[in-house]
C-alpha cells in the first residue's frame, strides 16, 4: 500500500453514521412536535414537562451524536481513535495486531501494553466495507514494523 493521501484516509462507519444521522433528525422533529402540541392541546403538560422533554432529548441527541462522529484517524506516526464515550491516540509501534471477524461489532487493536483498544469507527454491520478497512488498517500497522519485528 503506497503512503499516499488514501493509505491515511479516515475510517468510519457507514450504517451506524447514517442511523445517527436519520435519529437526530427524528428527535428534532418529535421534540418540535411534542413542544407545539403541548402549549396546543395538551393542557396537563406544564412547564417542567417542557423542560425535561427538552432535557431528556438533548442527552439522547449527544449520544446519538456522538455514535455518528465514530472515527479513527491514521497518520505517519500512530491513529487517533473518537469512540462513543472515550477517545485515544497510539503509536503504530504500540500495535501488535488487528482483530477483526465474524461475529465482532467492530475491530479491536491488541497493545503491546496487554490492553486492547475498540476501534468502533470499523464496524461488522458495515459487512464488506469493514473487511476492507480492518485489511487497510493491519496493513498500515504492518508497514510501520521495523524490519526486526
Amino acid at each position: 500500500m503506497p503512503a499516499g493521501s488514501d493509505a491515511y484516509a479516515p475510517f468510519r462507519p457507514r450504517a451506524a453514521r447514517w442511523v445517527a444521522w436519520f435519529l437526530l433528525v427524528l428527535i428534532g422533529v418529535a421534540v418540535a412536535a411534542l413542544l407545539v402540541l403541548s402549549f396546543t392541546t395538551m393542557e396537563g403538560y406544564g412547564w417542567a414537562d417542557r423542560i425535561l422533554t427538552v432535557a431528556f432529548a438533548g442527552a439522547g441527541a449527544v449520544i446519538v451524536y456522538r455514535q455518528g462522529t465514530v472515527v479513527a484517524i491514521p497518520s505517519p506516526e500512530g491513529l487517533r481513535v473518537r469512540n462513543l464515550f472515550l477517545s485515544a491516540e497510539v503509536t503504530w509501534a504500540q500495535v501488535v495486531a488487528v482483530t477483526f471477524g465474524p461475529g465482532r461489532p467492530w475491530v479491536t487493536l491488541d497493545l503491546s501494553d496487554g490492553d486492547t483498544l475498540a476501534v468502533m469507527a470499523i464496524q461488522g454491520a458495515d459487512g464488506e466495507h469493514a473487511v476492507r478497512e480492518a485489511r487497510r488498517l493491519a496493513e498500515l500497522v504492518r508497514l510501520s514494523e521495523p524490519p526486526d519485528r
